[in-house]
């Protein structure tokens, strides 16, 4: 049976990085799965990884995806050793700023898929397999500003918590990766020609340096990865501090970009 690693959002950011590291490092992956709509993305990271691939170039928010998905796993039968959830995005903007369609699509990837991609392969998970989320910071605390994204990545968090519980007895662990700003493009998209909130700079983290810490962090057996001291700060402020205190310092932060 080939030991198979399954990557969405694989074509750029936090899913290339993954796919390059565990190409490079994890010797007993046979085949990796790489998901993303780009396939020219898709093709020329093939093409730099010394590992077979199989690409899957479908909207994970579709049914064709669903299908083809569904298909290639019951054509190969792989023992998935790994399932990276990475596929997400978010729009930086008050509630209703984007419209219904996009900024529910916002939630649609960042919950219902990377729910639906994790039911659809949990059957074929390996013993001792592992399923990382991509969650964020985000996660921690209510965001005006970046309500739904924020919003969504707590779902995310709290569904890898409690997945993690459930699936300890048959030997497959999540973890729930928590990063602060990462210098992907996911800012080009989230921003869409909003100047960056000033402070985010100051906690940007490399994406190779965060995709390290998951991967140690999920051979330990984690539950939560965060790197950097900031990020382990703020994890901890969210579980004492209120969250009325919490926005209403995030208020006083936006008021200061807007200025």
């Amino acid at each position: 049976m080939k030991k198979v690693a399954v990557i969405t959002g694989a074509s750029s950011g936090m899913g290339r990085e993954f796919a390059s590291i565990i190409d490079r490092s994890m010797k007993n992956i046979d085949e990796i799965w790489l998901i993303a709509r780009r396939r020219d993305r898709l093709e020329e990271l093939q093409g730099e990884l010394n590992t077979a691939c199989i690409i899957i170039d479908e909207d994970v928010n579709t049914n064709e995806f669903e299908n083809k998905y569904k298909k290639i796993l019951s054509q190969e039968n792989p023992g998935v050793k790994m399932l990276i959830n990475c596929a997400g995005y978010g729009l930086v903007g008050t509630a209703g700023t984007h419209g219904v369609e996009v900024e529910t699509g916002v939630v649609e990837t960042n919950c219902v898929a990377l729910t639906k991609v994790t039911l659809l392969t949990l059957p074929y998970m390996a013993k001792n397999g592992r399923i990382i989320n991509l969650a964020s910071s985000a996660a921690f605390f209510p965001q005006p500003g970046f309500a739904i994204y924020a919003a969504s990545k707590s779902y995310v968090l709290s569904f890898s918590r409690a997945l993690n519980s459930e699936l300890r007895n048959k030997n497959i662990y999540v973890t729930a990766v928590c990063p602060g700003p990462v210098n992907t493009e996911f800012f080009n998209i989230a921003e869409n020609g909003v100047e960056r909130a000033w402070y985010k700079d100051l906690f940007m983290s490399r994406a190779k340096d965060v995709v390290r810490q998951a991967l140690k962090d999920s051979v330990q057996k984690k539950e939560v990865s965060v790197y950097g001291t900031s990020m382990k700060l703020l994890m901890f402020a969210s579980k004492v501090v209120p969250h009325s205190v919490a926005l209403g310092v995030m208020k006083v932060l936006n008021g200061k970009e807007r200025k």
